[in-house]
């Protein structure tokens, strides 16, 4: 096996006394882990920061072997790791993908969102322009690994009508119409998730709210309430922030 590709870097475990395992996401290739030789020395710490991206080069004699992983950096992203909102955010954008997604298996779709929420990052750590791209993010996670929402008509009437609610159950979207009278029981449907362009805090809290019941429920359902201490940590850090 040998895979040469630019790739994200995920999250890192030690390994022996001077080793680490990377996990790092590729575009073509999916997440692949490799064995780092010497990645805890003082050189490739940095390089290995999850967040960053590398060009990765994967060599192992078999497919089920772990393999051995070089790393270039092509871009660093360590500078905001000192950054308590940003570093709260790429913690969570990298570790939501090292969880959910299996090894092996491409999605470009989510390595190209997540590409997109840390740049997003890198260009306006103060969460103005990403904190949008974030819950976007989280629905293309979703729909990817097949829990997407049902937006394309209201559930209720069944008339292609603007959606304003979802339901919790099913994740379909149901229109004001169909929604009257039981408008507590769902949750609401921010418009910038289906139209795009700017959104207004509320909505951004709303829109995060909608993407971690269904977080919750499907994805990381076995792993909820490890994993979504990042996500709470980093909400809790977006609320204190627009105080």
């Amino acid at each position: 096996m040998h895979i040469r590709a630019d790739a994200i870097i995920l999250s890192t475990r030690n390994h022996g006394e001077h080793g680490v395992v990377a996990r790092a996401l590729t575009r073509d290739h999916g997440v692949q882990p490799g064995y780092v030789r010497g990645g805890r020395s003082r050189r490739l710490r940095p390089v290995l920061q999850p967040a960053n991206l590398v060009l990765g080069e994967w060599r192992a004699r078999t497919g089920e072997q772990l393999a051995g992983l070089t790393v270039e950096l092509v871009a660093s992203r360590a500078a905001l790791h000192d950054q308590p909102l940003a570093a709260a955010a790429l913690q969570w954008a990298t570790t939501l993908a090292a969880v959910a997604l299996p090894e092996a298996q491409p999605y470009p779709h989510i390595h190209d969102a997540l590409g997109g929420v840390l740049d997003a990052i890198e260009a306006a750590p103060s969460a103005r322009g990403w904190a949008a791209a974030l819950a976007r993010y989280e629905l293309v996670v979703l729909a990817e690994l097949g829990f997407g929402l049902d937006l394309d008509r209201c559930a209720v009437t069944g008339v292609e009508e603007p959606l304003a609610y979802v339901s919790p159950r099913s994740g379909a979207g149901v229109s004001r119409a169909g929604a009257t009278g039981y408008e507590a029981k769902l949750l609401p449907l921010p418009r910038f998730l289906i139209e795009g362009g700017e959104a207004e805090w509320d909505d951004i809290f709303a829109a995060l709210r909608l993407t971690e019941h269904f977080l919750s429920r499907t994805v990381l359902v076995d792993r909820a309430a490890d994993t979504l201490a990042a996500r709470t940590r980093l909400v809790d850090r977006l609320r204190r922030a627009v105080a």
